[in-house]
Formats: structure tokens, C-alpha cells, sequence
């Protein structure tokens, strides 16, 4: 276990040192014709940005419980046959194959409550949505 965090430790120290020359050159750049217009964006509403951070949430929830089932994987193999290392990484795997099937059905329930109320897309069920002070 050490062995693997002094591993991802060095590989994460070694990526920003990478990383680090191109906050330089970003900065030695010339961004003197960049018009920027305040109020565009990519979430241009309420169902925009949601539905956006909903799929950003169903994304790291797969790559989780892809890494968890890798972990446990992992940890089962260097068990050495200790029926205690054993059995961790076996509930460590159960525990992650549960946790996407519990993502996956709040996604089709959340799914299946906006079809069933008539709307397409959550983008229409926030379409209609005024402003307060109207």
C-alpha cells in the first residue's frame, strides 16, 4: 500500500513539473484581441448547467467505481491467500458494483420522472422558468 502511494505521489509531482512551463508561456502570450462578452457562456440556463453537472457527476462516478474495482482487484491478487486481505478486496468489489448500480438507477429514475411528467430533456423542464421579479 505505501508502494503504491509513494508511486502515485512521484507521478503526480512529476506531471506538474510538466505542467509548470506552460503557465509561463501562457502568461508570455498575447492575448490583446480576445473579446470577452459577459453573460454568454456554455450554461445559457438553468437546465443547461444542470443537466451538465449531472452528467460531470455520472462521469466521476464511473471512473470511482472503475477505480475502486481495479483497487479491489488489485488488493485480491497480493491477498497471498489470507482469507482476511481476501475478503476486503471481495466486499471492497461487491461495495463497488453496488454503488453503480445505485448511480445508474437514480439516473434512470431521474430520467423516467422527467418523461413521465411530458418533458424531453431537463433543458425543457426549466425552459419556462421567469425571472423572480416578474
Amino acid at each position: 500500500m505505501k508502494s503504491i502511494k509513494k508511486i502515485a505521489l512521484a507521478s503526480a509531482s512529476a506531471l506538474s513539473g510538466l505542467l509548470l512551463p506552460i503557465k509561463v508561456v501562457m502568461a508570455a502570450a498575447a492575448f490583446d484581441n480576445i473579446n470577452i462578452e459577459p453573460g454568454t457562456g456554455y450554461a445559457t440556463n438553468f437546465g443547461t448547467m444542470f443537466s451538465s453537472i449531472l452528467n460531470v457527476v455520472m462521469l466521476v462516478a464511473a471512473i470511482l467505481v472503475f477505480a475502486f474495482l481495479i483497487f479491489g482487484g488489485i488488493q485480491w491478487i497480493t491477498s497471498g491467500g489470507d482469507k482476511n486481505k481476501a475478503e476486503e478486496a471481495r466486499n471492497k468489489i461487491t461495495a463497488a458494483i453496488i454503488g453503480l448500480i445505485i448511480v445508474a438507477a437514480s439516473y434512470a429514475v431521474i430520467n423516467l420522472v422527467v418523461n413521465f411528467l411530458g418533458f424531453g430533456s431537463f433543458n425543457d423542464v426549466f425552459k419556462n422558468v421567469g425571472n423572480i421579479n416578474e
